[in-house]
């Protein structure tokens, strides 16, 4: 999955524009460029998988570097294995399937909070194949919360220890899913589509959108759940519960001292994408095929913004 941080008055001329080295630290540039950073998590065989003999072929040989085996290396010649066609792939982290959701948060989006609460936009989203493990990255359980109730929790944290300096804070949260292309509100039932458009002042909005301003972690968690439960999920033969639509949660953060002279605004998206899809694995048909080409055109946009911002 990937993270992405800029604010929108910071954003370079496309002359100007760089990409930063992966040992480089957003901290050390001053915020001065954005930065798109890649992770990677390897999720565990399921049950299915090993019942049906599959293997392993990823292997994570160090925080950064992974190795993708060729599944023909269990044919031997001779008694000696053969190893074929093996990638590497280097990324700002990777991480093994015996990794934990909080070494997972820690090491890679813990210091957004910081960046948010310094007035800076940032996103998070989980991108890969449907089946991969994003939304559990992203959402969790109530037992192993994911990214996003985590940064929660640590926005609040810090935000209350701020307040000794006199600074207040306020945080609304909007969930939605983008389904078919069209935008949904996670926080009502049976939601009717919403309408984006541009606001003078406070960019691309959501109209109608429920927003929901928080006051401490357990209304966050009851939210998630709630906004979860109105998402659209089917079963496939790739996922027995395969999220069929983009959901995002926005958080704006709003910093001001008590005479109210200043007002700091900043927003962070955590975003659960659907995942990309082949036909021939998800067997899908109709509405599920319509789904899925809708999901992996959304994503391809998404592809091609990415490139343009690295160009």
């Amino acid at each position: 999955f990937l993270y992405f941080i800029g604010r929108r008055d910071a954003m370079l001329d496309a002359d100007e524009r760089s990409v930063l080295s992966t040992n480089e630290s957003v901290e050390h540039r001053g915020y001065k460029e954005a930065k798109i950073v890649v992770a990677l998590r390897v999720r565990p065989l399921l049950q299915k998988e090993k019942e049906a003999g599959h293997e392993k072929i990823i292997k994570v040989m160090s925080k950064k570097l992974v190795l993708l085996l060729d599944p023909k290396r269990f044919t031997e010649t001779h008694g000696v294995s053969r190893r074929l066609k093996e990638k590497r792939y280097v990324l700002d982290h990777a991480f093994s399937d015996d990794a934990t959701q909080e070494k997972l948060y820690t090491v890679t989006t813990s210091f957004l909070v910081d960046t948010v609460l310094d007035g800076f936009n940032a996103t998070v989203f989980a991108y890969g194949a449907t089946g991969s493990g994003k939304t559990y990255t992203m959402t969790g359980t109530r037992e192993n919360p994911g990214i996003m109730f985590l940064t929660l929790k640590d926005l609040f944290h810090k935000a209350k220890l701020s307040m000794d300096r006199g600074v207040h804070h306020r945080i609304v949260l909007t969930y939605l899913e983008i389904y078919n292309e069209n935008i949904r509100d996670l926080m009502k039932i049976a939601s009717p589509d919403l309408e984006l458009r541009e606001h003078p002042t406070k960019g691309m909005q959501v109209s109608s959108i429920t927003e929901f301003e928080v006051r401490n972690v357990e209304e966050i968690m009851a939210l998630l759940q709630a906004g979860n439960e109105n998402r659209t999920t089917e079963p496939t033969e790739a996922n027995v519960q395969s999220s069929r639509s983009h959901a995002v949660l926005q958080v704006v953060l709003e910093q001001h001292d008590a005479t109210l002279t200043t007002v700091k605004t900043a927003k962070l998206n955590l975003i659960d994408l659907a995942g990309s899809e082949r036909g021939a694995v998800t067997q899908n048909r109709g509405i599920r095929l319509m789904e899925g080409a809708n999901i992996n055109r959304s994503l391809l946009a998404l592809g091609n913004c990415i490139n343009a911002l690295s160009d």
